[in-house]
């Protein structure tokens, strides 16, 4: 009887290669999420009045609740993650992309810019946004930091009075649950609201 009976049961035994069960749990974990996500992204894109449960995603998915709760908490993490790559995108746009929504272009621009590209986003996803952003979970999401902080940038390049108060409230309009009141129940079309918000931009950026 070996020393270690673990040890055998964990690597094979000797001269035997370890089991790879494990491996094909990593292949099946990373089928169950995409499965998941999915399955909620056609959930969230369902015009519905009342929210997506995570019992619905689960089923929807074909897998089971604890499958679902050992990957996600809530709706709003599964929201999160298939909202974080679009966002990502725009954030790598914002650090090497061409002016004037990358660098090279002055403040006023560039904020307009951001806007417009933002708004994109909401015309396109706002289903996850509500999602992943809804109410106060809008400023605990890393990407409302990172869209603070490049704001906030503007206008210090811009040379604004008190950019730490003035950023949030120029990301305001972006919230989620104004664009969809204006889009839904307003009947703003996208690009009234792109170009409201330009203006919004130039004024607040304005060269001293």
């Amino acid at each position: 009887m070996p020393a270690n009976p673990a040890a055998k049961t964990r690597h094979g035994g000797a001269g035997h290669p370890a089991p790879r069960h494990r491996t094909r749990e990593r292949a099946d974990a990373a089928r169950n999420r995409a499965r998941v996500l999915a399955a909620a992204e056609r959930l969230f894109s369902t015009s519905r009045s009342d929210p997506v449960t995570m019992g619905e995603i689960a089923m929807e998915a074909g897998v089971g609740r604890a499958t679902l709760y050992r990957r996600f908490p809530d709706p709003a993490s599964i929201a999160v993650a298939l909202l974080d790559e679009h966002e990502r995108a725009l954030r790598d746009r914002l650090v090497d992309g061409e002016p004037p929504l990358g660098p090279g272009a002055p403040p006023a621009e560039r904020l307009a810019a951001f806007y417009a590209a933002m708004v994109d986003i909401l015309e396109r996803h706002l289903y996850l946004v509500l999602g992943a952003e809804a109410g106060t979970a809008r400023f605990e999401a890393w990407s409302y930091g990172s869209w603070r902080a490049h704001v906030r940038g503007l206008l210090v390049d811009a040379d604004a009075a008190d950019p730490d108060a003035t950023a949030d409230s120029l990301l305001a309009p972006l919230a989620p649950e104004v664009y969809q009141h204006q889009r839904h129940r307003q009947g703003i079309s996208q690009q009234r609201i792109t170009q409201a918000l330009e203006r919004l931009a130039r004024q607040a950026l304005a060269t001293r």
